[in-house]
């Protein structure tokens, strides 16, 4: 059981402290808490580089300011690291999402599952604390489905989760069905350019949306 959670999760799950009759809110972190995509393209002009905003993907819109050639995926994933490194502390907060937790964690536990890299983990509880979000942490590695069912497989309430990525709402479909999928991109750049995900029971767009439809579900038990 829960075989596809990787190793570095796996301790953080294991000291995390769930009340198993108190509604459960999982929340992404990158375009959901924090600007993430904002503080990439500043770091990205101070390495004579540019998103083009093409498509979702960071591969391939990832360009030289000089020759407007997309950088290689090999380049692409050190630069992601420098990016963490430097810039995970200090990300600014999304509009709300500071708001909207402290009100959601009056109805129900909140986590935060995010695919930082495990070593950055500590600069990112730095962010959610230094923006008035302090939760705890999942420093994810992988697709999030088997953690998310791993948090919620005993649950005996209600479980939410919200994430911008596409893939992750299929992988939580496919291991926890039972978990309602609220699909959010905070960026309206990088909303524009992606629809509903497959797999999300709705797609909501600002934090007071958010809030409203998950606190009517857990008091009234409708969408």
């Amino acid at each position: 059981m829960f075989t596809g959670i990787h190793d570095d999760v796996r301790p953080q799950l294991e000291t995390l402290s769930l009340d198993r009759e108190r509604p459960l809110v999982i929340t992404d972190a990158d375009e959901v808490l924090f600007n993430f995509m904002a503080g990439l393209e500043e770091f990205l002009g101070t390495r004579e580089l540019f998103f083009d905003w093409s498509s979702f993907a960071l591969t391939g819109n990832i360009r030289r300011i000089s020759n407007k050639q997309p950088i290689e995926q090999k380049e692409v994933g050190a630069l992601l690291t420098d990016f963490f490194d430097q810039r995970c502390a200090h990300l600014v907060a999304v509009d709300g999402a500071a708001e909207g937790l402290a009100t959601l964690s009056e109805h129900a536990q909140v986590v935060v599952l995010s695919n930082v890299p495990p070593k950055y983990a500590a600069k990112r509880l730095e962010g959610l604390k230094g923006n008035g979000m302090d939760f705890p942490l999942i420093a994810n590695v992988g697709s999030k489905g088997e953690v998310v069912r791993y948090l919620t497989h005993d649950l005996n309430a209600p479980a939410y989760f919200i994430d911008d990525i596409p893939h992750n709402h299929s992988s939580v479909n496919r291991h926890a069905a039972h978990v309602h999928r609220l699909h959010y991109i905070a960026d309206d750049r990088l909303s524009k350019l992606l629809g509903p995900a497959e797999h999300c029971h709705t797609r909501l767009y600002g934090w007071p949306d958010i809030c409203a439809h998950i606190i009517r579900h857990i008091e009234t038990g409708e969408y």
